[in-house]
């Protein structure tokens, strides 16, 4: 023991006094009895309650301390309290009793026991018997009473301490009068396996229910961490569950089948509705802002009028007489910083002007004439069109720029549902990310090579509406001069190229490029990802850290502990 105190930093009786040691620790002194004829229990032998403290010994510190160490063994429901108490003083006013019912309200799981029966008064002895006899004992359990040896006897080597209780219980008056069943230390050890007995089974269908929920607890928390990865083998197997379920919820996606939970809880999963929405806002937005200045109507062939109405125009009902929008902002999401260089900045694209388009085209005109007879120079029309429509590249580019963000945001979000482990997920995305920044430019250049070929390109239209709206244009030539003529070829052509453009940007920019095209950003994610991979990198990206290793191991032991149990309570 004195090894003991050595270790554990406590004072004793060489080192009393002592202010770097404590008489007290919140450390516990296990011994373990092992063997085939030993009792399955734990006896638990705490400090007893002291009120006062002793100088160089205690302190008030120690006295809330040993209250509290005593008080969490005892609100154990399984456990069984021995209140010890000296026979020499007055049972009413000892706080453990107290503590007792506090701990017990219904009384099952204390029993009283007396120790010092040799120092009690003359005349007192009658109360004490009463108590044992159980005739005012206020314990359902009872009371039973010991005689350990004195200071004296223990300094006697040759003292057997089970021999002098027999003969003290035997001998003495009227210790001797009492039942045998209640006195000695043979007698308590029966009665406590008769409680422990009846305790463990009124204890034990709780106990298998609490060990068969708690084993559940700790296999789902196991499994929560998904499949052990110490091998690359098995880091590539993790790997590739991972993408299978990646890709099988992808596939449901572009399916539009959105019957799997996840899809109610989170909208922009639903990635297929999601850019479908997207491009008819585009189409949209192109449609009613793309064009710089609003077109004459179809009626008169003169420029229209929106809010109040134009002198030049004798009040011509315009193509659109709802309340004019000065502006709209064309990004519809928000930037992503790992995005950054990608995205096209947001910003706010003007209403078409209404300050007369044929006075503008008739200033091109004249700024363009040749030596032509009866007609206009031939490149006057690209130049008014490329003019006509220098919002498109905006629109196009914060178009794409929100496509990319919508994907981007879905493979990240997909992945975070198919991983758990935030580290590994972590090394996925930035395993991926060099190739999706690709994957996105390509999408964006596509784009700019459309807003070339509109721009830079011949002008050309094989559509039989350009036709028929040319024809009808040549119609009203007598009657119309040749800037409106231009107007109506320009508004003709204009109508047939924009929804060529729009097109051309869902189709090849999103839909090929970054959906359902052969090398998607969304077909990154598959299993030749994992095949490529060295040993070194497969531990970088899927294995454990040190962590989680430990975490379970530790749940590895407590379900095989947990498992012995139950086959222990079946």
């Amino acid at each position: 023991m004195s090894e003991v105190h050595d270790v554990m930093n406590l004072s004793d009786a060489e080192s009393k006094g002592s202010s770097s040691k404590a008489t007290f620790s919140r450390d516990v002194f296990r011994l373990e009895i092992s063997g085939p004829d030993e009792d399955h229990l734990s006896v638990i032998d705490v400090p007893g309650i002291f009120k006062h403290t002793t100088p160089g010994l205690t302190t008030k510190e120690d006295i809330a301390f040993v209250r509290d160490m005593v008080l969490s063994y005892m609100k154990n429901p399984r456990s069984v309290m021995l209140t010890v108490i000296p026979a020499n003083v007055d049972i009413a006013t000892q706080e453990i009793l107290e503590m007792a019912r506090e701990c017990d309200p219904d009384n099952n799981r204390a029993l009283g026991v007396l120790t010092k029966p040799d120092l009690v008064d003359k005349g007192a002895e009658k109360r004490i018997r009463e108590l044992i006899e159980g005739k005012h004992s206020g314990l359902k359990l009872g009371w039973s009473i010991v005689r350990n040896p004195g200071q004296q006897q223990l300094e006697e080597k040759a003292t057997d301490r089970d021999v002098a209780e027999k003969s003290f219980f035997r001998d003495t008056v009227p210790w001797n009068s009492l039942e045998k069943d209640k006195v000695g230390i043979e007698a308590l050890r029966i009665r406590l396996q008769e409680i422990q007995t009846g305790h463990i089974r009124n204890e034990f269908p709780k106990v298998k229910a609490e060990v068969s929920k708690k084993l559940k607890a700790e296999k789902n928390a196991l499994r929560a961490l998904g499949a052990e990865r110490d091998t690359p083998e098995k880091q590539t197997n993790y790997l590739l569950d991972i993408i299978t379920e990646f890709q099988e919820i992808t596939a449901q996606v572009l399916a539009t089948n959105y019957s799997n939970d996840l899809f109610d809880d989170n909208e922009q999963l639903r990635l297929a509705t999601v850019l479908r929405n997207r491009n008819n806002v585009f189409k949209e937005d192109l449609t009613q802002f793309g064009h710089e200045y609003r077109f004459a109507t179809a009626d008169t062939e003169s420029p229209p009028s929106v809010g109040l109405p134009d002198k030049t125009s004798s009040g011509t009902k315009p193509e659109n007489d709802e309340k004019k929008i000065e502006a709209i902002k064309v990004r519809k999401t928000k930037d992503w910083l790992e995005l950054e260089g990608i995205l096209h900045d947001p910003e706010l694209i003007p209403s078409p002007s209404d300050e007369g388009i044929i006075a503008w085209i008739n200033k091109l005109y004249r700024t363009s004439r040749g030596f032509e007879i009866g007609t206009f120079n031939s490149s006057l029309l690209a130049t008014i069109m490329k003019k006509q429509s220098t919002k498109w590249k905006r629109l196009a580019l914060v178009y794409i720029s929100d496509v990319i963000t919508m994907i981007h945001i879905f493979i990240t979000e997909v992945i975070e549902k198919v991983c758990p482990d935030d580290r590994v997920r972590s090394n996925i995305l930035s395993a991926l990310m060099d190739d999706l920044i690709k994957k996105y430019k390509n999408a964006v250049e596509q784009v700019e090579f459309l807003l070339n070929v509109e721009k830079s390109g011949t002008l050309m239209a094989l559509n039989d509406e350009l036709e028929k709206n040319s024809f009808k244009s040549r119609q009203k030539r007598a009657n119309n001069t040749t800037v409106q003529y231009i107007h109506n070829i320009l508004k003709s052509y204009y109508e047939v190229a924009s929804k060529r453009f729009i097109d051309n940007v869902c189709m090849q920019a999103t839909d090929y490029h970054l959906v359902t095209g052969p090398s998607t950003p969304l077909k990154l994610f598959v299993p030749s990802f994992v095949t490529g991979l060295s040993n070194e990198q497969l531990e970088f990206l899927a294995g454990e850290d040190s962590m989680l290793y430990r975490k379970r191991a530790q749940l590895k032991r407590e379900i095989e502990e947990l498992e012995k149990g139950r086959k222990i309570l079946l």
